[in-house]
């Protein structure tokens, strides 16, 4: 929609507004599914008697703790992310791995090494997110079936089956993309948020006192007056910020305008009224601490409600779900892990993307935990720790790239960041605590993700070496071909060579002269670039340089990508001016050649043993070339080689 486009006078809405409309709804689906599903177990995690370091049940605890809540959602949630990182987005899209694109754009500037540390803190926020794409799914749909023993206690013992059952259907039907059932989420999680404001409401009205923990002073009061009891209380109190990066990561699908009149007019309502709500009923009963969400409403509207908060429990894990495949497939375009198999759900919606590895690695662990912690209590000590972690990240990796990027005053950045960064480092302080109940698995969920991220990209590094030698320079192999040192046959046709730069012959080329004798008429060597930006206009798409070559039949094409783009080069090619090849690129008769490598781990001091093993492990979840590349099958040849590590 452009901006001159009117409403006809007095006939109501104008068209642009009921876009602006949609996508707030479909934004209120995807977006807010976890961070609006946390009021579920928030409150009841913080006063459970299984916490190694339960909070008593008092009044003045009550009154503290929901003021906290609150205020934790303000600060985190409104300020950081609605307010200041959301302006910092890459070409529109945002989150942590958009953010790491930038610190790394401003690293390449000599001087500033703090980059490349930030950097690589940066891929362990990342690695932090898939521990929490593992662990929400788990305890988001553990919590919503829960509500059955609120509502037949003889039920307990189906929860665990049941909601395990619900996980399989929902990993079986990501290959069918979301588009279809995305519909469907803006209008379900529109009705959940109104009936957790309207039973927020009823718990205020018979208690209508705990509107004073809208009052900053009684969360002060708590932490300062109370503290060996609030700094523990902390641990869980974090479940209400949970969601909050998907905020930012989904901003590029529905602009940061949608995101913010969604969080601001509907869900931050919604779930004030909601813990408000259970606040008041825990003052009514401390008995009420076993279940305070699902009691709110009377014992004929708990099924119904327990239905409902399922339903949005699954909608809260497929947005997880769907930034996993994201932030995993952007991490492989930016050389952080080998390149998979993806499959794109939607040909309207650029970022519906299904990767087949990333999904059945999901499945298999929320089912573990699903088994294994077997109560969503259990599993809120490990989820806060995934999600405290890759808040701070973020925070820090904003300032940073804020001071540089619109070059604010350093004494304005660390008048920010100091009270923000310290709100987060509390909360992780506080998650520290419980590293022996839980805390200790999305840690070792990142490092393990962070160990085989960094070990790919040295790996690379190396491959890359040992390859340019083996490949020798480009000019120097050409320069054989003209002068006649390297003789091969001429045949008619055009090949097309895939290669990783301009400064080396390809492998398949050098390979198809030496040992075959053989060239074609039309040799053109096509490099991809990854840029740092999510998507590349199709002018800018590809572009030729003859290199100084002349006559010789060699073109050479460099076409660039998003990180946010499967690459498709036979599209790339098509996008070439005619007049730029001489007309000598013949898409439809080409021969595609590919160089594959095969590892061996050699005695080089490169890296460890242990991670030149890891890096070749690892390289076998490589998808196949040709499909990544959508080359034609019948038109593509693959030539391989060996190189050590």
């Amino acid at each position: 929609m452009t901006d001159h486009q009117q409403t006809d006078a007095g006939h109501g809405p104008s068209a642009r507004d009921t876009v602006r409309l949609a996508v707030v709804i479909g934004a209120l689906g995807v977006v807010f599914g976890d961070i609006g599903t946390s009021p579920i177990y928030t409150l009841q995690t913080v006063f459970s008697p299984e916490d190694p370091h339960p909070v008593p049940v008092s009044d003045s605890n009550v009154f503290g703790v929901v003021s906290v809540i609150f205020w934790s959602v303000m600060i985190i949630v409104t300020v950081t992310y609605i307010l200041l990182a959301m302006r910092a987005d890459n070409d529109g899209e945002g989150g942590i791995m958009a953010l790491i694109t930038q610190v790394r754009r401003y690293g390449a500037q000599p001087g500033r090494r703090a980059a490349v540390v930030l950097a690589s803190v940066g891929i362990f926020g990342a690695s932090l997110f898939f521990g929490d794409s593992m662990i929400t799914p788990a305890i988001s749909v553990l919590s919503a079936v829960e509500g059955l023993k609120v509502v037949e206690p003889s039920l307990g013992d189906y929860v665990v089956p049941i909601t395990a059952v619900i996980i399989i259907v929902l990993f079986l039907v990501q290959r069918r993309g979301t588009e279809a059932v995305g519909r469907v989420f803006g209008p379900v999680m529109i009705a959940w948020f109104a009936v957790i404001g309207v039973c927020g409401i009823t718990g205020i009205v018979e208690h209508p006192g705990i509107l004073k923990a809208l009052s900053p002073t009684y969360a002060i009061g708590f932490l300062a007056g109370h503290f060996h009891i609030a700094f523990f209380a902390l641990a869980a109190i974090v479940l209400s910020v949970t969601g909050a990066e998907a905020l930012y990561a989904d901003m590029g699908h529905f602009g940061r305008r949608a995101i913010t009149r969604g969080w601001l007019f509907l869900v931050l309502p919604a779930c004030t009224l909601s813990y408000m709500g259970q606040g008041a009923l825990i003052l009514k009963d401390a008995a009420n601490i076993r279940s305070p969400f699902f009691l709110l409403v009377p014992d004929w509207g708990r099924l119904p409600l327990v239905l409902l908060a399922t339903a949005a429990t699954v909608i809260a894990s497929q947005a997880v779900i769907t930034g996993a495949y994201s932030v995993a497939s952007q991490a492989a375009q930016l050389g952080y892990l080998p390149r998979l198999r993806i499959q794109h759900t939607s040909a309207t919606t650029i970022g519906q993307i299904y990767v087949p590895w990333i999904n059945w690695l999901l499945l298999v662990s929320v089912l573990t935990l699903i088994f294994a912690f077997r109560s969503s209590a259990a599993l809120a000590y490990a989820f806060g720790m995934a999600v405290t972690g890759t808040i701070t990240i973020m925070t820090l990796l904003f300032f940073y790239v804020a001071h540089y990027r619109w070059n604010i005053p350093k004494w304005l950045i660390f008048a920010g960041a100091i009270p923000l960064l310290a709100v987060d480092l509390l909360f992780v302080a506080a998650n520290l605590t419980k590293l022996a109940h839980g805390a200790w698995l999305p840690l070792l969920i990142a490092i393990t993700a962070f160990t085989i991220m960094t070990t790919w990209q040295r790996g690379r590094e190396v491959v890359t070496t040992e390859r340019e030698d083996s490949e020798g320079p480009l000019r120097e192999f050409v320069a054989q071909l003209r002068s006649g040192e390297l003789v091969a046959r001429e045949v008619p046709g055009t090949a097309i060579f895939l290669n990783r730069g301009s400064r080396t012959a390809p492998l398949a080329l050098r390979a198809n002269v030496e040992h075959n004798q053989v060239r074609h008429a039309h040799v053109v060597i096509l490099s991809i670039e990854t840029e740092p930006v999510p998507r590349v206009a199709d002018d800018q798409r590809a572009f030729v340089d003859d290199l100084g070559y002349g006559d010789d039949g060699i073109t050479y094409v460099t076409a660039k990508f998003g990180y946010m783009e499967t690459p498709d080069v036979p599209a790339a090619l098509a996008t070439l001016d005619p007049e730029e090849t001489e007309g000598h690129i013949d898409l439809d008769n080409a021969s595609y050649f590919l160089s594959k490598i095969e590892l061996r781990a050699g005695e080089a001091d490169t890296m460890a043993p242990w991670r030149k093993h890891l890096f070749i492990a690892t390289s076998h979840i490589t998808a196949d070339a040709a499909e990544f590349f959508n080359l034609p099958r019948d038109r593509t040849v693959i030539i391989g080689a060996h190189i050590e590590v």
